[in-house]
């Protein structure tokens, strides 16, 4: 089974949801594979931090970069968040994600800096030829991005699901929509749905418990190493000032 059929395969069960840790760099990947996860998902925006970017601000190239310095630090199946796609055709996309050894993908719908949602049978085209590009060597999560850009209405989530389903996508990600809303999004995409786990929201399973078949953590896991990070800074900051 090639690692793209692996990742495919763990979207289905037998254990879900499937958990899918965030590595920002090679040693974080290594952590999280090496604790057993069985696959993990690049969040761009925690990429982008360790890079010192602002999230959707990384250059391309550096962040092919990273995917491949993640990929290349463990034996498990990697997806990347690519972000909108940088601009790049369909075949530049598949093959840098190809050349980076990623197996999998998020493609977002609306507009990084703008905002502006995507015309969704535009996107859903976008998604038929990465899929037409990649074959079956490309796990195609598809991010639905109404509920982040304030349109709060499922209907609106299910008909772009529905859209990117028919184009190939494996799992759709209805980032930030409300718990409450999974099992009928995922219900009448008939594809897994992808959930983010947020500081004050439920727990993987619970996410899973509510209609999620995949759950990743977008920066948060970045966010909380780096405040463990500067808690540890600053102790060792009183501890010199202490022997001056």
């Amino acid at each position: 089974m090639t690692a793209a059929e692996t990742l495919r395969a763990l979207h289905h069960g037998p254990d879900l949801p499937l958990i899918l840790p965030g590595p920002w760099d090679a040693g974080s990947a290594k952590v999280f594979a090496d604790a057993g996860f069985e696959a993990l998902a690049t969040p761009s925006a925690g990429i982008a931090a360790s890079l010192g970017y602002e999230d959707g601000s990384t250059p391309a190239d550096e962040m092919f970069a990273a995917v491949a310095r993640i990929v290349r630090a463990v034996e498990v199946p990697v997806s990347a968040d690519v972000e909108a796609g940088y601009g790049l055709s369909a075949k530049e996309l598949v093959g840098r994600l190809a050349d980076a050894g990623a197996v999998g993908c998020n493609l977002e719908d609306s507009d990084p800096v703008t905002g502006v949602l995507y015309e969704p049978a535009a996107q859903a085209d976008r998604l038929a030829r990465v899929r037409a590009e990649a074959g079956e060597a490309l796990v195609i999560n598809a991010r639905i991005d109404t509920f982040l850009r304030g349109v709060e209405d499922p209907e609106e989530a299910i008909s772009r699901g529905l859209l990117y389903a028919e184009a190939g996508a494996d799992c759709v990600y209805p980032i930030l929509a409300p718990p409450s809303s999974l099992a009928e999004i995922a219900g009448a995409v008939g594809v897994p749905v992808n959930a983010v786990v947020t500081p004050d929201g439920p727990t993987p399973r619970e996410l899973g418990a509510l209609g999620a078949s995949r759950v990743t953590f977008g920066p948060g896991l970045q966010r909380r190493a780096m405040a463990s990070l500067a808690e540890t800074a600053a102790r060792l900051r009183e501890e010199s000032r202490g022997r001056s």
